[in-house]
């Protein structure tokens, strides 16, 4: 009975693992999907670049109301019930997009689909800690990773859908309607987590315990790492190194490969040495990846470097969040809320930084931003004990 038992247990926790990467793995779907009909939307709407820029920042600002809404609303309901209703709703709110012909139409949509991603991302990761606290093991990488899966997934299918001339509402719509259905399939799955509304508070800033500042710390500072790479990458290397648009296109494709296969691999790492070792050593990889990159003479060298920093990024942002969602003060909800906010506003904050200093200097030399940035973060690695 015992040994029957224990099947049952490890058969719930495996299909419940399951359940949280299909979430992972459909929100790194939805926001692709959006992504790649950026061009097309910008077209039918009829705005320029710099039109563009400041209704992105309508999705910003969704995204960040969002995930301080969804602190309460997962202490209050559980992160099962708040991750359900969210990616159901961001299934929908990719279609709305897609359908705005207006510029106020298209900041409506952006809110909204912003809202709901920003929810999701709290909720998500707080039903991922839960599922990993389950385990007794590392697995919270594992379940970025599959995020950067859907991402690739959305990008292929988007970029095909373009090709053969699909309508994007069409595409976005078939999106959301797989989506959907690949939540409700696996919602009963998801770890159910009693409502928390009240936990022991500490002393802090505007409610923010010291411990969540410092996590929220690292968390923006990794996250504006990323979000430098994700945005001049490739720009660095054509004008550092007077490289072609394609081969220049190099170094993403470098920086996000080592930042997805590392994070299949950080729970094992992570599972040997601790997470504090893993943000530790892998920031120091990444600030020699950059050192390369701000130093190399050679294409090659320069892409190694590139490498290097997604390599070292990997396994360090989803240690934050487990640390984030197993702080002992406070409420789970609120302090995953407040941790992946302030790693968003870095994420945001990032390449808008690296454009500004870029205009009185060069792109190389802005790359000291990030640099600091990963030294800092293996400086306050003991953040996460």
């Amino acid at each position: 009975m015992p040994l029957a038992w224990g099947h049952v247990i490890d058969a719930v926790l495996t299909r419940a693992r399951a359940a949280v990467f299909t979430v992972f793995g459909i929100n790194g779907f939805l926001l692709a999907m959006w992504v790649v009909h950026i061009p097309v939307v910008q077209q039918r709407v009829g705005v320029g670049h710099a039109a563009l820029g400041t209704l992105l920042l309508a999705l910003a600002v969704g995204a960040l109301m969002g995930m301080q809404a969804t602190g309460y609303l997962a202490d209050r309901f559980g992160s099962d019930r708040t991750t359900v209703v969210f990616a159901a709703i961001l299934a929908v709110a990719v279609i709305g997009p897609g359908l705005a012909t207006t510029p106020w139409q298209l900041a409506v949509a952006l809110v909204v689909f912003g809202f709901a991603n920003g929810a999701l991302d709290v909720s998500m990761n707080s039903q991922a800690v839960l599922v990993e606290r389950r385990y007794h093991r590392p697995i919270m990488a594992a379940f970025h990773g599959l995020f950067s899966m859907g991402g690739i997934a959305g990008s292929l299918v988007g970029a095909a859908t373009l090709a053969a001339g699909i309508d994007p509402p069409v595409t976005l719509a078939a999106a959301g309607a797989v989506g959907l259905a690949a939540i409700l399939w696996v919602a009963r799955h998801l770890v159910r987590s009693e409502p928390t509304p009240h936990a022991p508070t500490e002393s802090g800033t505007g409610g923010y315990s010291v411990r969540v500042i410092l996590l929220g710390g690292v968390a923006f500072g990794l996250m504006l790492s990323e979000g430098v790479a994700n945005d001049w990458s490739a720009l660095q290397v054509k004008e550092h190194l007077s490289a072609s648009d394609s081969v220049a296109a190099l170094a993403f494709g470098a920086f996000s490969a080592t930042m997805t296969l590392g994070r299949f691999v950080a729970d094992r790492v992570s599972a040997r040495i601790g997470g504090v070792a893993v943000v530790r050593y892998g920031t120091l990889v990444a600030a020699a990846g950059m050192v390369l990159v701000m130093t190399s003479p050679w294409v090659p060298l320069t892409l190694a470097g590139w490498a290097l920093f997604g390599l070292g990024l990997s396994g360090a942002v989803p240690q934050i969040f487990t640390a984030a969602g197993n702080i002992a003060t406070g409420t789970p909800g609120k302090n995953m809320s407040r941790v992946v906010g302030l790693g968003y506003i870095g994420f945001l904050a990032g390449p808008a930084t690296i454009g500004w200093i870029s205009e009185v200097s060069s792109l190389t030399v802005a790359m000291v931003v990030p640099l600091v940035c990963v030294l800092v973060a293996a400086a306050l690695a003991p953040a996460l004990k």
